[in-house]
């Protein structure tokens, strides 16, 4: 299968890794900010693999995971709502909100649906003129279009009983966040390459020259991280702090350019709250003006909620990368996946459900980051 043996070749695999061992000479630490390039190091071993002295920090780019208990609280409140169809992708529904999760709000009668696709949530508004229909807008970059497409649709066939719940993020805002914050001890960073194929690579120069940090754009299979952490480790010993492209068969500096121009079209940039870090601003989308009416907070009065996250539950510093999950002392007791406290436990991208499916069980004793 294209990429899939190819990219997960193991004898190239053992070539990369003995370029990295050779040109490692002390002590890094590389964030990767996608939580699916989380969950492919985890599961193929590539953090045990590397020198002892290269530490892999687990980023907050699980568009799940950052989604804020008080959108989860709004998002339960609408589909509670009688005569709405309520329609998400599947992940959403066993995230947990203040007191439970789009599963319970189903198993109490609540019309719930999972879909592929905004598309398919605005086909269900048509088929169904008589209920409201609301598709819950989450994700980084890489799914907003979609989103915004959807919305655009709507407007344009006049289909007035679809709305949006938005929850859009921004990955620099977010980077720029962490490498000021002052526990921060990342290095380098590998920029997520699904989000730079859509919106280009041109934010991140910027940001490597400012925090003086490598940023190297890498895919998701095991040769596309391990060539992103050599080309990584080349820079931190050489002492330079550039962006390069290790991506280029998905990636290019401009990126998707009418996907860009369908999000200028329909959302505007504002300040986001992130579940487990908290408000960073100017790192989210919300509708624009024109197309405010299909959006879902206000037609169903929801602004208004705020809540408080599990008093146990150490998402947020696992979401910073302050610790590793299994450093939680709830992970695999309280929290698992059958009975999630975050939602870095829950999602197919969290690192917490990383560690817990590959059964990164216990952490190692002489290793600690709390």
């Amino acid at each position: 299968m294209k990429y899939l043996d190819e990219f997960s070749n193991p004898e190239l695999a053992g070539r990369l890794l003995e370029q990295i061992h050779a040109a490692t000479t002390q002590p890094w630490a590389i964030m990767e900010v996608c939580g699916g390039q989380t969950h492919s190091i985890i599961r193929h071993g590539i953090d045990q693999l590397l020198p002892d002295s290269i530490e892999m920090i687990h980023g907050p780019g699980c568009p799940v995971c950052v989604t804020p208990l008080e959108i989860i609280d709004k998002a339960l409140a609408i589909a509670a709502e009688p005569g709405v169809i309520f329609c998400s992708f599947g992940d959403m529904l066993r995230v947990p909100g203040s007191s439970q999760d789009l599963f319970h709000i189903k198993s109490a009668g609540g019309d719930i649906r999972v879909v592929y696709s905004p598309l398919d949530a605005l086909t269900i508004a048509k088929d169904n003129p008589d209920h409201e229909v609301v598709f819950f807008g989450i994700g980084f970059e890489t799914t907003a279009p979609a989103n915004a497409m959807t919305v655009y649709q709507a407007k344009k066939q006049g289909i007035r009983n679809f709305s949006l719940l938005v929850s859009h993020v921004l990955v620099p805002p977010a980077i720029a966040a962490i490498m000021e914050s002052p526990s921060c001890r990342v290095q380098a960073f590998l920029a997520a390459g699904h989000v730079c194929s859509v919106m280009g690579t041109g934010d991140y120069p910027a940001l490597a020259e400012k925090y003086m940090v490598p940023m190297v754009v890498t895919g998701f299979e095991p040769l596309d991280i391990l060539e992103g952490i050599r080309r990584t480790v080349l820079q931190l010993e050489s002492g330079r702090h550039e962006l390069e492209n290790a991506y280029p068969r998905a990636v290019t500096a401009a990126g998707n350019s009418p996907a860009q121009a369908m999000l200028a079209e329909v959302f505007e940039v504002t300040d986001r709250t992130w579940r487990g870090i908290g408000m960073i601003p100017q790192s989210g989308w919300k509708l624009s003006q024109a197309y405010r009416d299909f959006d879902a907070e206000p037609r169903f009065s929801v602004s208004g909620i705020h809540t408080a996250e599990s008093s146990i539950c150490r998402s947020g510093e696992v979401l910073q990368g302050l610790i590793k999950p299994n450093e939680c002392a709830a992970f695999g007791k309280e929290c698992t996946p059958r009975n999630p406290l975050g939602a870095t436990m829950v999602s197919s991208e969290g690192a917490c459900a990383a560690y817990y499916l590959y059964r990164r069980l216990e952490q190692p004793a002489a290793v600690s980051h709390a």
